[in-house]
């Protein structure tokens, strides 16, 4: 059965920040069906161009010019003349998210005609050498700093992180509770209610160093007595507060070694931490495999550094820089190019991390990534607001 795309239509929809993004149409001669795409606020220099909502609707006709006429065998048939028609290495012309606004629509049309679950197309297309089935740990944001929120935090994300042992629904209870704790903890501890929310659901108040997060979150969790399924990971994010060779951190110029020492004091005085996404500036590769050497279990992960490459990734495993992968589908900007970083990652042994963006949206296409290829983990920020489409997604495909 081949799919030919009869018309693709744009508009303008707001993500979790109140900003535009694009929501994306494709209709068959039978079907129609549509993607919306985050718009990123912490983007990488590696990552696929973006095209703004209002430029969305003349660029997507010139993807429509280029891919009218075709009768497409498969998903990659689609994006591989998206991307020869673009012709460039970061999709300027195109925008990676228009494209991948089109080839998501377009793999939810394909399972439509097909009558398969999404899930199900993308594994047969991409994963059906893989067999192992797993209930991916989830990475939720609890509190935010950085560019993420307007606090003194140089750290951008703390999460919990939930390994979920009964049901989903189970857990995601627990969690829920867990982050109703926190609040309580720092309204405490600041002496208000009024605790504002970063870009990602996670609360974004002031504290008094990039560690006391750490120590409220683990508290909590002890509290809660859940520390036997719940770990602690950070996205440090720190191309954010890299500048000139060194890491402006907590008003203080350092090094790289200087920073490393610091993160492993914070493994040493937590035992719940369990992983640093981005501890490093994306061009300081060396110091990730710095890291990676002194943490011995941590996961040391790359964002910005592998940017959902399959060549980044294969380059970094290959120097042992990283243990575990983000992957977030506009980074690159076709979900087949996103699948063969999936499947980069696990030929390297990495761990898979399928993750949302700031400035997210309701479409729940990750959770069906994340499904089809068995990840480790799904990353989908607080359990509140439109995140929480992501979190019932996973409920309704492994409860």
């Amino acid at each position: 059965m081949k799919l030919k795309i009869k018309s693709l239509s744009a508009r303008t929809i707001f993500d979790s920040r109140g900003e535009p993004t694009v929501e994306i149409t494709a209709c068959s001669k039978k079907h129609c069906a549509s993607a919306s795409v985050p718009s990123g606020k912490s983007v990488g220099r590696m990552e696929a161009a973006v095209v703004s909502a209002g430029e969305a609707a003349p660029v997507l006709e010139k993807v429509s010019e280029a891919v009218r006429g075709h009768s497409f065998a498969s998903l990659r048939a689609l994006d591989d003349v998206m991307r020869r028609a673009d012709g460039t290495e970061r999709k300027s012309k195109f925008g990676g998210n228009i494209m991948l606004g089109v080839s998501v629509a377009a793999a939810r049309l394909m399972s439509i005609e097909k009558e398969i679950p999404l899930w199900k197309f993308l594994k047969n297309g991409f994963f059906s050498h893989h067999t192992h089935k797993q209930a991916p740990l989830i990475f939720s944001n609890f509190i935010n700093g950085g560019v993420h929120a307007p606090n003194n935090l140089d750290i951008q994300e703390y999460m919990v992180i939930m390994r979920v042992n009964n049901s989903y629904a189970d857990s995601i209870e627990k969690l829920a509770h867990l982050y109703r704790r926190v609040y309580d903890a720092i309204s405490a501890s600041s002496g208000t209610r009024a605790i504002p929310l970063g870009d990602e659901g996670g609360y974004a108040a002031n504290f008094r160093g990039n560690f006391e997060p750490v120590e409220i979150i683990e508290q909590c969790i002890r509290a809660a007595r859940l520390e036997s399924v719940c770990s602690i990971g950070l996205d440090a994010a720190a191309t954010s507060f890299f500048e000139n060779g060194e890491y402006v951190f907590e008003g203080e110029r350092l090094s790289p070694s200087a920073l490393q020492n610091k993160y492993e004091e914070y493994f040493k005085k937590s035992k719940l931490l369990l992983s640093i996404e981005d501890p490093f500036a994306e061009n300081d590769a060396e110091a990730f495999a710095g890291l990676r050497g002194s943490l011995g279990l941590g996961w040391v992960i790359g964002d910005d550094l592998t940017a959902t490459n399959p060549r980044l990734i294969e380059q970094y495993a290959g120097i042992n820089a990283i243990s575990g992968v983000i992957i977030k589908p506009n980074q690159i900007g076709t979900v087949s190019e996103t699948c063969d970083a999936l499947n980069a990652a696990k030929s390297n042994g990495l761990d898979t991390i399928v993750s949302h963006r700031s400035g997210e949206t309701e479409d729940t296409f990750i959770i069906e990534l994340a499904k089809a290829a068995s990840a480790d983990a799904v990353k989908i920020g607080a359990p509140a607001r439109e995140r929480m489409a992501k979190f019932n997604e996973l409920i309704r495909l492994y409860d």
